[in-house]
């Protein structure tokens, strides 16, 4: 888990050094509205420094070709920086191998394959995958998908009133039964760290297998997928400051060996013929036709950029700002806060009392601020909640105090507006 702290953190400025980062990202710096832009929408995607925006063109103006087996200098250099972007995941998330690296379009697509290829083989008529009732719906539906075609249930883990996995309950779900455990490591739309250290050795305890959907958690602290000891962690690149269209599944080498390939046609083949196809080994027998090779060298690009971040105090600053921010809507009033566990990334998920949140969402794009609204793909918590969606603020380690107080200006203006 995270070394994030609770809610009660200190809403001090850090010594972190913010306007230096901000330098690094061009899109900061911009008017919406006629306002300066404060972009709070991180959760649905990050924004992209210099140097990834740099490595995207210096391979469309260099080195743009097909990956391997070409015979010519630009397909060399485009293969080698495309499996060196292989290499930098697998030693930012502390895989064993690079060939437990699998390019996806992303997070969901990276649980499709898992469901579908390990799914298809492995569930069968009775056996449950257990997800929790605040996942995103690409950790459910792809699990309802496969289920409804063996026979298996999709059980929920039930998740108190503050957003929190009751433990307990999820205790005493697991059974023989119980064949997969898909679970997010942050809730996209509450915040909440997921208690997933001790919910993996319980899961494999009682036999089952554990996907961990990373996609809210690699942009705020490192992880290391040895130390959790999933069977599968997912992630896309663009919630991690990379392009969007690519992303990751890690998967442990015996589980992915034995899966049979998720899509078919050039690329993932060793041998083929009118009497069978044979498949290459990992990654390879995973990676159907040309992949997003631009994608992943910039995803690589802003993986090195990470690295040479000062990610702990990154990750102090953004609990600041939640903290501050926490502050701040206690003394505005009229606010409801949706999700309040204790152990939260730098997500601030409200209603204001009496107003819809695309209104507010309007009200709040026309001061500059950009938040997102919605159920945010999360339509079971939402019921349980007994609301249809909520605005939702979330800060990246580029915002500000400063941007924490646009924020709640704009909502006192909102409240007056609306109310």
């Amino acid at each position: 888990m995270s070394n994030a702290v609770t809610r009660q953190a200190s809403a001090a400025p850090t010594a972190f050094a913010v306007e230096t980062v901000r330098a690094d990202f061009p899109i900061l710096h911009q008017q919406v509205n006629g306002q300066p832009l404060v972009y709070l929408d991180n959760a649905a995607t990050t924004q992209k420094p210099r140097a990834v925006i740099q490595a995207l063109v210096d391979y469309y103006e260099q080195d743009n070709s097909n990956v391997h087996r070409g015979a010519h200098a630009l397909a060399d250099r485009a293969t080698e920086k495309f499996e060196q972007a292989r290499l930098a995941v697998a030693s930012f998330i502390n895989a064993p191998s690079s060939s437990q690296v699998l390019w996806s379009r992303g997070t969901t697509e990276s649980i499709n394959l898992v469901a579908a290829s390990w799914g298809r083989t492995q569930l069968k008529a009775g056996d449950q995958v257990l997800v929790s009732a605040m996942e995103h719906h690409a950790n459910i539906v792809p699990w309802q998908m496969v289920a409804n075609a063996v026979g298996a249930e999709v059980v929920p883990i039930p998740v108190d009133d503050t957003g929190t996995i009751d433990l307990d309950a999820y205790k005493a779900l697991l059974s023989d039964k119980v064949k997969m455990v898909a679970v997010g490591h942050v809730s996209n739309a509450l915040g909440t760290i997921n208690p997933i250290e001790a919910m993996i050795p319980l899961a494999h305890a009682a036999g089952a297998k554990v996907l961990i959907d990373g996609a809210q958690a690699v942009g705020h602290w490192a992880v290391d997928v040895q130390a959790l000891d999933c069977d599968f962690y997912v992630f896309s690149g663009h919630k991690l400051f990379g392009p969007t269209g690519i992303g990751v599944l890690y998967g442990k080498a015996e589980l992915l060996e034995a899966m049979p390939p998720y899509q078919g046609g050039g690329e993932m083949i060793e041998t083929v013929s009118f009497d069978g196809t044979t498949f290459q080994g990992l990654p390879y027998k995973f990676e159907a036709g040309t992949p997003d090779i631009a994608g992943a060298i910039g995803l690589a690009a802003a993986i090195n950029y990470l690295n040479k971040l000062d990610r702990a105090g990154a990750e102090a600053h953004e609990q600041a700002l939640l903290a501050y921010a926490l502050q701040k809507a206690e003394a505005l009033g009229g606010i409801r806060l949706v999700g309040t566990a204790a152990h939260k990334t730098s997500v601030l998920s409200f209603l204001l009392d009496g107003a819809h949140p695309a209104d507010v969402g309007t009200l709040l794009d026309q001061q500059g601020i950009a938040v997102r609204v919605g159920d945010h793909c999360a339509q079971p918590i939402m019921k349980q909640f007994g609301i249809p969606g909520t605005v939702r603020a979330s800060f990246s380690f580029y915002n500000t105090f400063e941007d924490v107080d646009r924020l709640f200006a704009a909502l006192e203006k909102a409240k007056v507006f609306l109310l």
